[in-house]
């Protein structure tokens, strides 16, 4: 088996802000690798129907020393996330997927500003402490926030308070989303992901 991680993303939308990202820990029979993801291929193009889903991705095992598969799918809210797990069309490939686990799965739930700290490439690790959440979110929100004043202030100034205020946090949101977290989180990556922290089960 390839022990280089492979991401499989099947995003297909933006994420809300209540967004939730659910991340699933497996650890495979030998042998039973290619069986797996045969049914989790199945269970990802099954799932693109049900509302609310926004994205999965499939990163296979790091190394021989964290041998588990793990599996990100993205919902639009709660509610969207439970109508999916109780569907029977999940517990069906469920069923299946069982016969190939060498251990019991575990299953973490996220949403909120962890879902911005993520390393791209990378298997999911656990999330940094909240004040460095926090301290990241505000070097990106700072500059940002006094960017966009700077370009779009006096354009915008004539507008009413609550148009002006959702036509700046359209371009604020996205670029936080798409370029200043993402950029951020991985050039902070050394304070926000120690060693120890990533080598943690």
């Amino acid at each position: 088996m390839d022990q280089t991680p492979q991401p499989t993303d099947t995003s297909i939308n933006t994420t809300a802000d209540d967004a939730v990202t659910v991340v699933i820990s497996r650890r495979i029979k030998p042998g039973k690798e290619k069986a797996f993801e045969q049914l989790n291929s199945a269970l990802s193009r099954e799932v693109v129907h049900f509302a609310g889903f926004l994205g999965s991705t499939l990163f296979r095992p790091a190394s021989s020393a964290d041998p588990e598969y793990r599996i990100l799918f993205k919902f639009r809210s709660r509610e969207d996330l439970e109508h999916w797990q109780q569907s029977p069309q999940r517990i069906q490939y469920l069923d299946a997927i069982e016969d190939c686990l060498d251990a019991p799965d575990s299953t973490e739930v996220m949403s909120g500003l962890v879902a911005w700290f993520s390393l791209p490439g990378q298997n999911p690790v656990k999330p940094p402490p909240k004040y460095k959440m926090a301290v990241v979110a505000w070097l990106a929100i700072f500059p940002l926030i006094t960017l966009v004043s700077w370009l779009l202030g006096a354009e915008l100034s004539q507008i009413p308070l609550l148009p002006r205020t959702l036509l700046m946090t359209i371009p604020i949101t996205l670029l936080m989303t798409y370029v200043l977290m993402p950029a951020l989180t991985k050039l902070l990556a050394f304070w926000l992901f120690p060693k120890r922290d990533r080598d943690e089960r």
